[in-house]
């Protein structure tokens, strides 16, 4: 009695204080990556005000003179602005429709498979791309496209049509390409988030529908998606929050002169000419580089203002 009297006249602060030393090496864990996340993700922004100077690697960051917005109206002015532009858009809605969608198809096709070996294997299966690094990926890419070796051509293009066509190097090819083996590679990965929400359905709801004579169709869509919409409203309203956002690697890698009208976007225009070009310019492609995520960043709010709206479901 006389240690709880003494632990209740401690003054607010005290208890605050007493409460922390208790669970310190909690405190320590939660440290390191709170670290980690402002030295890559929060330090690093100090640098973001290139966008606005004429940088100069001599004069540095603060030396540098200050040209405001020039670098953006420069950007929008520029005649390749409307083609990565379009191509950015046009590969990023298209991945959006048809990559959103087939994780959680496939995480049904898991989820009711009768066989939970036969299932597990497909789970595993369907993976295994994911964990396939880039340039592995789109060296198999470029084997089964390949205009001579390619088994599309070999089993496919030539025994019905006795010709060969060059899949990566005909512009009209390219999106399809870029997309659906992005589906391939990553089905597998996004269908695991689904098939844990339908793993916490409750199986008393199906019960009562199956007493009620609904079908397994039925089931699925007045069950099953209800109860993993808030999941999907939220994979959404972030996938949208990439919507200009393509990924840098993989196009850049598939990328050649043949096909450059379609596949150049803005990260690979970036890359070209805040990197590689004759006279590197810095502050343009860190311009062009937050342009880039002001409007996905926009497009997040949108999105999450929208989706507050229409359900209960937001990020805030």
């Amino acid at each position: 009695m006389t240690a709880l009297a003494t632990r209740k006249k401690r003054n607010p602060v005290h208890n605050f204080f007493y409460k922390r030393k208790r669970t310190w090496q909690l405190y320590v864990l939660a440290l390191l990556p709170l670290i980690h996340l402002f030295i890559f993700s929060y330090g690093p922004m100090y640098g973001l005000q290139i966008a606005f100077r004429n940088f100069n690697p001599i004069e540095g960051i603060w030396g540098s003179p200050w040209v405001g917005l020039d670098h953006f109206v420069r950007f929008v002015n520029l005649h390749m602005f409307r083609r990565v532009l379009v191509n950015t858009l046009a590969i990023s809605i298209y991945g959006l429709l048809a990559g959103f969608p087939f994780p959680i198809l496939l995480a049904f096709s898991i989820h009711y498979l009768r066989s939970k070996r036969f299932s597990k294997i497909v789970q595993t299966t369907t993976f295994m791309p994911h964990l396939i690094s880039v340039v592995v990926f789109v060296g198999i890419i470029t084997q089964f496209f390949s205009l001579r070796t390619g088994v599309i051509n070999n089993l496919l293009i030539e025994p019905l049509t006795g010709d060969r066509i060059n899949f990566l190097g005909r512009a009209q090819y390219f999106r399809h390409i870029f997309v659906w083996t992005g589906v391939w590679q990553s089905a597998g990965f996004g269908a695991i988030i689904y098939l844990a929400g339908l793993a916490g359905v409750d199986p008393s709801l199906h019960e009562a529908a199956t007493i009620d004579g609904a079908s397994k169709v039925q089931r699925m869509w007045h069950v099953d998606v209800p109860s993993i919409l808030p999941t999907i409203t939220i994979l959404f309203i972030l996938q949208m929050g990439n919507i200009i956002s393509v990924g840098f690697e993989r196009i850049f890698l598939l990328q050649n002169p043949m096909n450059l009208s379609v596949s150049e976007v803005i990260s690979t225009y970036v890359y070209k000419v805040g990197l590689i070009a004759p006279i590197p310019q810095f502050s343009f492609a860190a311009s062009i580089g937050l342009f880039n995520s002001v409007v996905n960043a926009i497009m997040l709010v949108i999105a999450n203002q929208v989706a507050r709206r229409v359900g209960d479901t937001s990020l805030w």
